[in-house]
């Protein structure tokens, strides 16, 4: 989200970007540090055998997903303001193997820059019809795919003006809640991907690559839309960057 540099904190001791020297870079690297958790994980006892908290979290299957919740262009009663696009790809295991009925979720900006969240202080308009949230489950070919506007730039309020290139914020659920990993997806060709603090915080170059789409005309609907495809693989040495310590 787009926020205002905030006082240091020990969660912004997690973020080491490899030029965390550079004054300016540190500043946005202080104010993205709002996004790791102010507080230690709380245990979870497991009186009988690994995964049994498993069992009283939350449980999803097609029932729970709704026939709009992929299609962020169609969840109010009016059009969102942007360029639609068409985002979609597989869902594979680190064999290539397709990760079937796997819940994805996805989250984002809308076409101004800013995220439908009280906690959002960027002083772009909001869009009252778009929440930008959807999601969906892969079929049997591990595929997703989602209709949506393309996200715009946001700055994080540092003092040198630094700005996220677009992105998308994608969530898996695994089998499991607590199974869940997050990542985010960029725009192939955007200007700002070489400053983008997070894409940079990926050390590794291969995986940085990995995080943007490419531009795939056989996706979009003629005449409306523009599609990219993403694909995200769960394990392995090509596995998708994750929020959660890398890729894995």
């Amino acid at each position: 989200m787009a926020l205002s540099e905030p006082a240091p904190h020990p969660a912004q001791d997690q973020i080491r970007p490899a030029d965390a020297g550079d004054s300016a870079f540190a500043a946005a690297a202080r104010a993205v540090a709002l996004r790791a958790p102010l507080r230690p994980a709380v245990p979870v006892p497991m009186p009988v055998a690994p995964g049994t908290a498993e069992l009283t979290g939350p449980v999803f299957g097609a029932a729970d997903v709704g026939p709009l919740d992929h299609d962020l262009t169609r969840q109010h009663h009016g059009e969102p303001i942007g360029e639609r696009i068409v985002v979609a790809g597989r869902v594979t295991d680190r064999r290539g193997r397709p990760v079937r009925g796997q819940l994805v979720e996805l989250w984002q900006a809308n076409a101004a820059g800013r995220y439908a969240h009280p906690l959002d202080r960027h002083p772009a308009p909001l869009d009252p019809h778009f929440t930008g949230a959807g999601r969906c489950l892969t079929d049997d070919d591990g595929r997703y795919r989602f209709v949506t506007i393309r996200p715009g730039a946001y700055p994080l309020g540092t003092p040198d003006d630094a700005w996220r290139a677009s992105h998308l914020h994608f969530s898996l659920f695994g089998t499991a809640f607590t199974q869940r990993l997050v990542t985010q997806m960029y725009f192939p060709g955007d200007p700002l991907l070489p400053a983008d603090l997070i894409r940079r915080a990926v050390s590794d170059e291969a995986a940085r690559a990995r995080l943007v789409s490419a531009l795939d005309r056989t996706l979009g609907e003629p005449g409306r839309s523009l599609g990219y495809r993403w694909d995200i693989v769960l394990d392995g040495p090509s596995a998708t960057w994750t929020e959660t310590g890398g890729a894995r």
